[in-house]
């Protein structure tokens, strides 16, 4: 038995979402751990606890420079599972981009999914013609350098994104976030994904039903535009399936590591 496994010990990097960090993974990492798997979860540039500030990058691969240096130490007979939340969804396209023979499988949580047929930020652009300015309710948008910062208000926060989970992480939420970017200046200058690059590591895709910020319709868009070798359902979660359903998000990710990694 002891060998087996060994061979079923996978290496879960968790990448969170805009405004939010490593942070927001606290009730999934021990649920790995405690199964055996390897967990690394990691502050983007400008995000939890990094120092810089959002103001000082200036490039959306800058703000990914410590998921991108992360892979460059994985021993290239290795692969991770790499999960990305939401605007995460992007930043672990740039790693399958750059380290595809890394990348066992790319797992979307309810993310921003690019394709190979259009520039990386198509997905934005497509969420933005659907997304009345309204619905951001409460949250702020300014000018700086090249780019526009945002930062999710109390209201956007509750209404949106934890409108289901507990109100100690909606609380959690409020002391830890900090203002962050699409990067949409800049993600619209660089070329498509390709196709022997990010087009080639297998995708899944993780749909949460009741997701207010990223709504069910536009993840089930994204899941028929880019095509996914697999897609996996949590019923009743809202944007922070780690949060609010966070024994059902480990089920999901079980089921596709021992599938593809």
């Amino acid at each position: 038995m002891g060998s087996e496994n060994c061979i079923d010990k996978k290496h879960f990097v968790l990448v969170h979402g805009a405004c939010h960090g490593a942070w927001c993974w606290y009730k999934l990492k021990p649920r790995l751990e405690s199964a055996g798997h390897k967990v690394t979860v990691l502050d983007l540039v400008a995000s939890g606890a990094n120092m810089k500030k959002i103001e000082d990058v200036d490039t959306f691969s800058q703000y990914t420079e410590p998921l991108l240096f992360l892979l460059d130490t994985i021993p290239s007979n290795e692969k991770v599972v790499l999960v990305g939340h939401s605007f995460g969804g992007l930043n672990i396209a740039l790693a399958m981009e750059k380290f595809p023979e890394k990348v066992a499988v790319g797992v979307f949580l309810t993310a921003f999914a690019p394709d190979v047929e259009h520039h990386p930020s198509y997905v934005l652009e497509k969420y933005s013609e659907r997304t009345p300015l309204a619905a951001w309710l409460d949250t702020e948008f300014a000018p700086s350098g090249n780019k526009t910062t945002m930062f999710f208000g109390p209201n956007f926060l509750s209404d949106k994104l934890y409108q289901l989970s507990p109100i100690e992480d909606f609380e959690l939420a409020k002391t830890l976030i900090r203002p962050s970017s699409l990067f949409m200046e800049d993600l619209t200058k660089q070329k498509n994904f390709s196709k022997e690059g990010y087009g080639s590591v297998p995708r899944a895709f993780i749909v949460c039903t009741e997701d207010l910020a990223i709504p069910l319709e536009y993840q089930l868009f994204m899941i028929q535009n880019v095509g996914f070798n697999e897609v996996v359902e949590i019923k009743g979660t809202d944007h922070m399936a780690m949060l609010c359903k966070p024994q059902e998000l480990f089920d999901s990710l079980q089921q596709i590591a021992t599938k593809y990694a």
